[in-house]
């Protein structure tokens, strides 16, 4: 059953996004001249795991009838956790983050809530629908503004970040849905991907993250505002996205690699 519950929060973009928070909290923790050991980071990073574990679980619950049929082994329809037991490991990663974020202050306590509020939105409704890039520019493009909320910083310092996730969460949502195109065909989903159709929805996928990727490191170096280590963690993600061409199951692996590089990429030029 352990072994169930820990699938169930889908680890792997689980995992980045929790740590693509924490490395972000510590950069600009780092800039603004402020002790990472202060409890903001850790509490913010708490936050942001306890949101992975309710989406991922709330995922797995809302599709358990679909996935006894188009995907059996997965943790709830293979028997190695039951509903409830999902249920119950939503319920307590939303606890888990309304828990660390009250001690942040209201602005990132309600950006916390409106993050995971699109993401179970994306769950219970729109997955299945033309809308379901919605939840996920919406949810991503928060985050860093909830980040530095969280840890402290002025929103100022990451307004324009939603600009630059909102395209690259696009192209996540339609890798990530592409992964499973032939199973929702076959169950009627009507979700960007299925509305666009196969070729159509990887091409713009991957235009949109290679773009995204050589949008930023352009306009860093025509600011004067890359450094050796910027450019390395660019090219590596630039790498990442290109190897996925032609697979959405390598592309999807590849934007969560570049998601850490560039994100970290772009906090350590605009520090």
């Amino acid at each position: 059953m352990v072994l169930g519950l820990i699938r169930l929060i889908h680890p792997a973009p689980a995992i980045t996004v929790t740590a693509l928070s924490g490395a972000l909290g510590a950069i600009f923790l780092a800039q603004e001249g402020q002790e990472l050991a202060s409890g903001r980071l850790a509490l913010t990073v708490l936050a942001v795991a306890g949101s992975q574990v309710m989406t991922g679980a709330l995922n797995d619950w809302a599709d358990r009838d679909r996935d006894r049929i188009a995907q059996p082994a997965k943790p709830i329809p293979s028997g190695q956790v039951t509903p409830s037991a999902a249920l119950a490991l939503a319920l307590a990663g939303g606890l888990l983050q309304l828990a660390a974020s009250i001690p942040l202050g209201g602005v990132a306590l309600l950006m916390g809530i409106a993050a995971s509020a699109s993401a179970a939105a994306y769950n219970l409704w729109l997955s299945r629908t033309p809308f379901s890039v919605v939840p996920y520019v919406v949810s991503f493009g928060i985050l860093p503004l909830w980040v530095a909320a969280g840890v402290g910083v002025p929103l100022s310092r990451v307004v324009v970040a939603p600009l630059i996730v909102g395209p690259f969460a696009a192209a996540a949502h339609l890798a990530n849905t592409l992964r499973d195109f032939d199973a929702d065909a076959r169950l009627g989903a009507r979700n960007l991907a299925q509305t666009l159709g196969r070729r159509a929805a990887m091409t713009l996928a991957w235009a949109l993250a290679v773009g995204v990727g050589l949008a930023v490191g352009i306009a860093l170096i025509a600011g004067g505002t890359w450094q050796a280590a910027t450019v390395g963690l660019g090219v590596i993600g630039l790498a990442a996205v290109a190897q996925g061409a032609g697979s959405a199951q390598r592309l999807w692996y590849g934007m969560l690699v570049a998601a850490l590089c560039w994100t970290v990429a772009w906090a350590l030029a605009t520090g």
